[in-house]
């Protein structure tokens, strides 16, 4: 499994974190949002998803991912 952190705007309350923690559960990756440090921690299996992928799904749920 990797790790990643990720910086994220845009996110300001529980339905940001919901949408944001499904959107990666659908992926198959593991999330958990910080919302007073705007970053999500990200676990993946790195042979099944991509960094990309993990940032894509995270804008198509409305959010901006700038690190």
């Amino acid at each position: 499994m990797q790790n990643v952190t990720l910086k994220v705007e845009g996110m300001s309350c529980n339905h940001c974190v919901n949408s944001i923690e499904k959107a990666l559960k659908e992926l198959g990756a593991a999330g958990k949002v910080d919302l007073a440090a705007k970053t999500v921690e990200v676990s993946f299996d790195e042979g099944k998803l991509t960094v990309d992928a993990i940032k894509e799904a995270i804008e198509d749920q409305g959010y901006d991912v700038v690190a």
